[in-house]
């Protein structure tokens, strides 16, 4: 056999789904067989595998076991004069595993083999050629000189920057997202090192293939597509700890005893930095936009009172107490913000209309609240009615800034009426039209674009692909879609590199999915389609269900003693209350369903389900996972309410 290519799953099916049906086409004429790891995916992959992809030797293991073990547990089954590691978040052109193995027959001198790496939107990954992590190298990187002179022999060792990434080179590390090695290699360096979980295994195999005598080769006459970051968010605090831990057992590992020292105090150096950067990223993405609108409310309410105190309520000299200005006033902000977090006002893409309900739903609370104080503490209300209206106008006019600013996060309804370009042929692009109508609420336009020339003039189709660039620019195309049944992956990767300079994303749907998958970063997962289910997930369903539990639970609380004894339970009922207000619990999840059911996106474990809502005993699974699917599918928060006030007995069950 000429070839075993091993790919190693967790959570990703969608993608996996995508990957293994390019490795399909790329094997047809190579003796080859195919290894799915899948390390106690919760996702429905396992499942997804045997139904659709039945020559795939699959390996289902009842734990998380790692990348290394995983691999290494297909290696030893593997038949293969060549293995090959693959990515699951990975595309491959139809011509990428023979020119591959053309290259390692005409060079018995190379032990491994990296092709050039595109992401999702056909640009190049650096990582594709890298260089040994020594300790110069990773002070380099770890302070940026690295991204300053990428290009430079001295600060660019990482990435390599200064080789041509289309020539052929031979470097210190290939990445793990596609290794192909010789077999009798491995039997000479050994397999994976199982000490590494997650990272670094392809950086230490790398150099323990070069220190048996062999060489790593760049190649990039065959290219993948890798969606880099859907298995892991490179962002996170826990990938930069797992990371630099990784790079630490290699150092300790490979280097004399002074440079791993030296290595290791720049790696404690690089996490303290990078988990700081982190976390300053993730907090400053989440309340920059909020404090800009307080701070840009505030100052104009201070304006307004200055003026309303001169000229209204103060002719002949005063002002009001700073109990109002530095108390009631950011009280009265904090109530509109909440308020337009509430109507879903900070949600991605911005809408104008919920900033609108945010701020009168805000101003008619604190109205109310005003009539509840104390004479004493009532200022004005026409200070806060006009300090509501400056609110409306600014957080308006900032959101108008951002959105002709050009800033991606902050496009008002970017996601909303969105317009579309299949590229494919006849059925198959039907088929795709119809998964968005069904996904989408209200798609602002589908076009069909042929991928030749011999159906541009059928019905519905507005031309072909020679003309793509024009018709993005004639039908203001928003995305563009490849139908990967008709159109092949290189075909896909050169469109997408041509069409680079347009502003548009780029999907790819795979035959007989009900999935279209894109990427439009290295560091953000990949945009999924899926027709079946896509209301619970929805970032304000997700606030308002938590709200309530939240809400609820608080307010159960302080009559838990009392209420616990009306419940069928009571001694579960007070630790349920805990679990929801700590946030480990829901009040209403899923029921009870079959260990094979794919298609429900995950929530909390529920207190209560659905099937609660019929009080009838002992109900199949099939209607079970039926309820399941309505709930998911159709969720509101009003569905929860009702579940909750139906069963309120049952709110102490265990379990």
């Amino acid at each position: 056999m000429k070839l075993s290519v091993v790919i190693v799953n967790y959570n990703v099916k969608y993608f996996l789904e995508q990957c293994l049906h390019s490795v399909e086409a790329a094997i047809k004429d190579i003796d080859a067989e195919v290894f799915v790891v899948d390390n106690n995916s919760v996702d429905g992959s396992v499942e997804m595998v045997l139904e659709k992809f039945p020559w795939v030797i699959t390996i289902a293991n009842k734990e998380n076991t790692g990348f290394s073990k995983a691999n290494n547990q297909a290696i030893k089954e593997a038949k293969g004069e060549y293995i090959l590691l693959l990515n699951p978040d990975t595309i491959v052109e139809l011509d990428t595993f023979s020119r591959s193995i053309g290259f390692m027959d005409a060079h018995p001198d190379a032990g491994g083999l990296g092709v050039k790496m595109v992401d999702g939107n056909g640009k190049f990954l650096p990582e594709s050629k890298r260089g040994l992590p020594t300790p110069a190298v990773a002070f380099y990187k770890i302070f940026g000189l690295s991204a300053l002179f990428p290009k430079s022999k001295l600060f660019g060792q990482y990435h390599l920057g200064y080789l041509d990434r289309d020539q052929t080179h031979v470097v210190d590390v290939l990445a793990g997202a596609y290794m192909m090695l010789r077999k009798e290699t491995l039997e000479k360096t050994g397999l994976l090192d199982e000490t590494f979980f997650m990272y670094g295994e392809d950086i230490d195999l790398s150099y323990r293939i070069t220190k048996a005598g062999y060489k790593n080769y760049y190649y990039p006459d065959a290219r993948i597509i890798h969606y880099k970051g859907e298995s892991t968010k490179k962002s996170s605090i826990n990938y930069v700890f797992v990371f630099y831990n990784a790079m630490m057992i290699f150092a300790k590992k490979h280097f004399s005893q002074k440079n791993a020292r030296l290595f290791s105090f720049l790696i404690h150096i690089a996490i303290y930095l990078r988990a700081g950067i982190s976390v300053i990223h993730r907090l400053l993405k989440s309340v920059l936009l909020p404090l800009a609108d307080a701070s840009v409310i505030y100052s104009g309410s201070l304006l307004i009172v200055d003026y309303w105190e001169a000229n209204v309520i103060y002719t002949i000299g005063g002002h009001y107490p700073p109990m109002f200005l530095f108390g009631l006033l950011p009280a009265y902000i904090f109530i509109w913000l909440f308020s337009v977090l509430i109507a879903g006002g900070y949600d991605k893409p911005l809408n104008l209309r919920k900033i609108f309900t945010g701020i009168f739903a805000g101003t008619v609370a604190i109205l109310v609240f005003y009539a509840l104080l104390p004479i004493d503490f009532r200022f004005s209300r026409a200070i806060i009615i006009l300090s509501g209206i400056w609110g409306l106008l600014s957080m308006t006019g900032i959101r108008l800034l951002l959105h002709f600013a050009g800033f991606r996060n902050y496009r008002l309804g970017y996601n909303e009426n969105r317009r579309f370009a299949i590229l494919g042929n006849g059925e198959e692009s039907e088929r795709v039209a119809e998964l968005l109508r069904k996904s989408l609420l209200n798609p602002g336009f589908i076009g069909l674009v042929s991928s030749g020339e011999d159906q541009k003039n059928s019905t519905g189709f507005i031309g072909s692909l020679k003309n793509i660039s024009d018709i993005i620019s004639i039908y203001k195309i928003d995305e563009v879609i490849f139908c990967a049944k008709d159109i092949p992956a290189n075909q896909i990767i050169d469109t997408m590199s041509q069409l680079s300079n347009n502003e548009v994303e780029f999907k790819i749907a795979p035959p007989e999915s009900l999935s279209i998958i894109g990427s439009n970063s290295i560091n953000t997962t990949g945009d999924l389609y899926v027709i079946e289910i896509n209301s619970i997930k929805r970032v304000n369903n997700l606030r308002n269900k938590r709200l309530f539990d939240f809400g609820s639970a608080l307010f159960l609380l302080p009559f838990s003693l009392l209420l616990m004894w009306i419940m069928k339970n009571p001694f579960g009922f007070i630790p349920n209350i805990i679990k929801v207000l700590t946030g480990n619990r829901t009040w209403v999840g899923y029921g009870p369903f079959p260990s094979g059911t794919t298609n429900l996106p995950p929530v909390r474990k529920g207190i209560l389900n659905p099937t609660d809502a019929l009080k009838i005993n002992n109900i199949d699974q099939e209607t079970a996972l039926r309820l399941n699917m309505l709930y998911a599918r159709d969720y509101r928060l009003s569905n929860d309410i009702n579940i909750f006030m139906r069963a309120f007995r049952h709110l102490g069950r265990k379990g």
